[in-house]
């Protein structure tokens, strides 16, 4: 019986000795390095740009004896200058662009009337929904410009006049902080008067016009 006894000690201590060699035998678990995730692209910053494009439209000449409603077009080129800040997928920007302008018409029917644009700006709120990279946006506020008013006589008068803009368009980021956007614009700068040392009479002039334009832009 005593030599059973110690044969079952001899046997457990034995087992005992053996269980941490198997273990520190068995392969260690390989480490792996947690998976890299890139910061979410934002469109926070404020930016500047260039932009240029095409326009469109018509003006009004209006003096109680002569009338006149005409086609204007040309197009327009200058610089942009705007700050976004992004909450979630929502993008709140303010933007400013000047641009010179070649948008002209002429014809008042037998008395030859020209209105020229030669300047456009204008500072508008944009709202967008940003899909990454991508950026459609609404837009609008306000829109500036001088127009000036040739009548058949030769001589000429520029006004300086404000009125309103609002349109939509489509931006995408591309090489870090560079993005190239295409938007549409609708401006009305109101009524202009070419007064009567110009014209003969005071006479009312309206410029309404159609913008397509495609900009390049630098965020800071």
């Amino acid at each position: 019986m005593k030599r059973l006894i110690l044969a079952a000690g001899a046997g457990l201590l034995a087992l005992a000795m053996a269980g941490p060699s198997s273990a520190a035998d068995l392969p260690r678990p390989a480490y792996k390095a947690p998976a890299y995730v890139a910061a979410p692209f934002s469109w926070s910053g404020f930016y500047v740009g260039i932009n240029g494009g095409y326009g469109w439209g018509t003006s009004s000449w209006s003096n109680g004896a002569v009338f006149g409603n005409f086609d204007t077009k040309g197009y327009l080129a200058g610089g942009t200058l705007g700050y976004n800040l992004q909450t979630g997928v929502w993008v709140w920007g303010l933007e400013a662009d000047l641009d010179y302008s070649t948008l002209k018409g002429t014809d008042c029917g037998v008395i030859s009337c020209e209105t020229r644009n030669t300047w456009l700006g204008t500072a508008r709120g944009r709202v967008g929904y940003a899909f990454d990279r991508w950026l459609p946006y609404i837009t609008g506020g306000a829109a500036f410009g001088g127009i000036k008013m040739t009548p058949g006589g030769g001589s000429s008068t520029t006004q300086t006049k404000i009125g309103w803009t609002l349109g939509a368009g489509v931006e995408y980021a591309f090489l870090g902080a560079w993005s190239a956007k295409l938007e549409y614009l609708y401006a009305d700068l109101g009524t202009a008067t070419c007064g009567a040392a110009t014209c003969g009479v005071d006479t009312s002039v309206t410029f309404k016009t159609n913008i397509i334009r495609a900009g390049i832009n630098y965020r800071f």
